[in-house]
This record gives structure tokens, C-alpha cells and sequence, in this order.
């Protein structure tokens, strides 16, 4: 009786009527809301709201929708559902499609909450967690590239190759000294990825306060864990040079076969190729039979894993993220914490081991809702390999930008599709959908719909 009463008076509310929550939660009133002056936070609280906190990952979490003003400043963010009123009754336009943004199309007060921004810096991903008092309002893992030295090396490689076929060139020696702060271009790739990312997310967010995890990692006592004092300057080649130091190690004969008063050659035991380095603890002498024979194969692949084991695991993680974390600090004006701290807290909430995990418990968060993670991934848009060389055809050569590329998301015959690659000049596109599909058609057939460069996000396991 009192559910049909109930259900009778709601069918003549307003659509403009500011939108409630089911609680007692004083916290969780009107001036979280979103109406001619105000912006949605929160929706109705249901059922997983009320689960322990282990088991919210295992739920289909709810997904905001972020709001910007008619100036492009970012407000806080509203239900889907209240999005969609916006849209059809032509208050709002679609700014951005993943995450969903949109954008108002009338004025609007400046009431914004405070919002805590947690990062997780990292080698090869970025944890990342933003929330208010009493949800998280995004969240997600940036997974950054992993080929930018070998990118490097291929330019090398190509810009080399083009010199030599411009005769001689007197050599130069003024510009061998990098400037003061110079870092790595992988180095300086993942440093600017940090500094893209939380930017990225201030677009959609207003941002009060932000919270980065720094490490200190000792890679010495890494490696050894009882060093102490004086041992930190005597490191593995004290009184030795790298080849002498090898020749003794492996008592002048090959790694591999054994044989000896033979040329030796240094060989990595994790190739180059492979991600190895040029640690002493990777290097080994071996004749060059074996060398060749062995290839581009590990030493455990090449049947010999007791010498795999010998090799360190690689430091390039520590010494990366020794050299940008502080620059990160001071770049983002954020404060800092370190990694046993939120390691106490995470345990002390019972959530397991995760970037996303992390990054809330450094942005504070205790028994907030959570919200459903993103998956970002870095996409690379110039890419400006030619061909030349074609015979019978004439020279593929791009005097300008194509008008899509790689990874753009297009509709044709009425659904979504990426843009898998361009041919014929330009003028047809392959295309590809969320089944694998392809299709090729004329560029005239497909409306853009977003373009896929830098940041691409994407919810996990889909």
C-alpha cells in the first residue's frame, strides 16, 4: 500500500528536481546534488554499498559521469542516469566518450567538494585514485610503453644509415655534454606520462588535493642485504677490469661448452634484445660457436638455466624511478608518502595487492563506494615510416596528415568501429570492431566520432 502511494506521488516530480539518495546520511544531502545549480556525486545507495570492502571488487561497480561548465572547467560528477536528462532535453553535449564527459550548455554555480587525488608511481603502470568524503569518483591503471629505447635505437639506426649517404661530414664534439637535469628518453617518457596523466585528470575532475607514493630503493642492499658501511663503495669489480673480471670468474673457459685456449667473446646471458643489460652479473664468456649458436636464445632456453640463475634480476625499475620520483613531487606541488604506509593501511582495510588498491589508500580512502577502474593505455599516433621502394607503384610518401588514423573510433553502417589502418593514400580505411571483425571501406562512408590519441581509456576484462 505504501510502495503503490509512494510510486503515485513520484509520477509527478519535475525531471528538474534535484535527485535524493536513499539514506540518512547527513553527509549525502542536497548540496551534493545536481540541479540547475548543482552536480549529482552520488546515486542511490545499493545492496554492494552495504558489503565488506573485500568484496566490492567483485561487483559491477557503478561508473560516473564527468561534467564540465560552459567555460570547460571541470565540475563534480553525476549519475548516467541524470546525464541522459541532460542530454535529451539539450542542456549538455557530449564532450568525451571514454571516460564519458559532458559538457553544459547553461550556467551554473561553482559548489565543488573536496576531491583527493592518489597516485601510485611505477615502472611499467600507474595506479591512480581520485575520491570525496564519501565516494571514489575514478580510478584505474595506466599501463606505459615499454619499447621507447628500442624506438630510440631503430631512429639511431635510420638517422645513421641517412648520414652516410651524404659523404663525408667533418665529426663535431661540441654537443656531447647533456644539459643539467637531462634524463634518459625512456626515463623522460615515463617521468612526462606521470605529469600527463594526473593533468589528464584534472580535466575531469576539480582536484584539491594530491598524494604521491615515493620509494626509496637501496640497490645495493637489494642485492645484498647484509651490506653495511664501508662494503657500499667496494662494489663487484673493485681492483678489476670487466674482461679480466669475467676471464676469472669463469676461469678462462667457455660458459657453455667448457673448452679453453680458445678466443673468448662477452656474451649476454639475457640478450640485449631480450631486455638484458650490461650488468656484470648478465655477462659471461663464451667461444664463438656457442655465441652464434646460442643467438638471440636465453642461457635458460639454450639449455643451460644453472647460468640463468646467476643472472641478477635487472635494476632498470629502481634506478628509473630513483631519478623521476622527487621530480614528480615537486612537478604535481603534491604532498608525498612511502610504500610501508600504504602497505599497513591497505592490509589494515583487507584489500588485496593492486595499483588501483593503492593509489585509494594513499588518496586516504577507508569505506568509500568504490567505482568501477579504468584501463589506460598510451597510444602512439606518428608514426612516419615511408616506403619507398615499391616497384611499380608510385612512392608511398605522406606529404600531410592523413584525415584518420590508428585507433580512431568511427561509426559506419550504424555501428562502432576502430580504425585499424589506412591505405590507398588515404582514402580507405580498414576497420575493425569489438568481435574482431574487419572491414574496409571508403573514408566517405564513416563518420569520426573520437580521435584515439594519447590517453585511451577502457574498463578492465572488456
Amino acid at each position: 500500500m505504501a510502495a503503490s502511494k509512494l510510486s503515485g506521488e513520484l509520477k509527478n516530480t519535475p525531471r528538474d528536481a534535484s535527485l535524493v539518495p536513499c539514506s540518512v546520511n547527513g553527509g549525502l544531502n542536497r548540496e551534493e546534488t545536481l540541479s540547475d545549480h548543482r552536480i549529482v556525486l552520488t546515486d542511490n545507495l545499493g545492496e554492494e554499498n552495504q558489503l565488506p570492502i573485500n568484496n566490492r571488487e567483485k561487483q559491477d561497480l557503478r561508473v560516473p559521469v564527468y561534467v564540465i561548465n560552459m567555460r570547460g572547467q571541470p565540475l563534480m560528477p553525476t549519475t548516467p542516469r541524470r546525464s541522459k536528462w541532460l542530454l535529451k532535453d539539450g542542456k549538455a553535449t557530449v564532450k568525451e566518450r571514454c571516460p564519458f564527459t559532458i559538457q553544459l550548455r547553461y550556467a551554473t554555480g561553482e559548489n565543488k567538494q573536496p576531491i583527493k587525488l592518489g597516485v601510485d608511481i611505477g615502472f611499467k603502470n600507474i595506479g591512480f585514485s581520485a575520491k570525496t568524503a564519501q565516494l571514489e569518483v575514478i580510478s584505474g591503471t595506466l599501463t606505459l610503453r615499454q619499447n621507447v629505447s628500442k624506438q630510440i635505437d631503430e631512429k639511431r639506426r635510420y638517422r645513421r644509415n641517412r648520414r652516410g649517404r651524404l659523404g663525408y661530414r667533418p665529426p663535431r664534439f661540441n654537443n656531447r655534454k647533456q644539459p643539467e637535469g637531462w634524463l634518459a628518453p625512456s626515463t623522460q617518457h615515463r617521468f612526462d606520462s606521470h605529469i600527463r596523466l594526473v593533468h589528464k585528470l584534472e580535466t575531469l575532475l576539480p582536484i584539491t588535493f594530491k598524494k604521491v607514493e615515493v620509494a626509496n630503493f637501496d640497490a645495493h642492499k637489494m642485492q645484498h642485504p647484509e651490506i653495511t658501511g664501508v662494503e657500499y663503495q667496494q662494489g663487484t669489480l673493485q681492483g678489476y677490469e670487466v674482461r679480466e673480471y669475467l676471464l676469472d670468474k669463469w676461469k678462462r673457459k667457455c660458459a657453455y661448452c667448457g673448452k679453453t685456449d680458445v678466443p673468448l667473446q662477452v656474451e649476454h646471458t639475457i640478450p640485449k634484445s631480450r631486455d638484458g643489460t650490461d650488468r656484470v652479473s648478465n655477462l659471461t664468456l663464451a667461444c664463438k660457436t656457442c655465441n652464434v649458436k646460442k643467438g638471440n636464445q636465453t642461457a635458460e632456453e639454450f639449455g643451460y638455466p644453472h647460468l640463468q640463475q646467476q643472472a641478477k634480476k635487472p635494476l632498470k625499475a629502481t634506478a628509473c624511478l630513483n631519478n623521476i620520483r622527487w621530480r614528480i613531487v615537486e612537478q604535481l606541488g603534491a604532498e608525498h608518502t612511502y610504500g610501508y604506509i600504504t602497505k599497513y593501511q591497505r592490509n589494515k582495510l583487507g584489500l588485496e595487492k593492486s595499483h588501483v588498491n593503492d593509489a585509494f589508500v594513499i588518496a586516504g580512502g577507508t569505506d568509500q563506494e568504490r567505482c568501477r577502474p579504468y584501463q589506460v593505455i598510451q597510444v602512439r599516433r606518428n608514426n612516419r615510416s615511408i616506403q619507398t621502394n615499391r616497384k611499380g607503384f608510385k612512392p608511398s610518401i605522406r606529404r600531410q596528415r592523413y584525415q584518420l588514423q590508428p585507433h580512431d573510433v568511427v561509426k559506419y553502417d550504424g555501428n562502432l568501429y576502430k580504425v585499424k589502418g589506412v591505405f590507398n593514400y588515404g582514402k580507405w580505411i580498414r576497420l575493425c570492431d569489438s568481435h574482431g571483425t574487419v572491414v574496409n571501406t571508403n573514408i566517405k562512408n564513416v563518420k569520426l566520432l573520437k580521435y584515439g590519441k594519447g590517453l585511451a581509456f577502457t574498463f578492465k576484462n572488456h
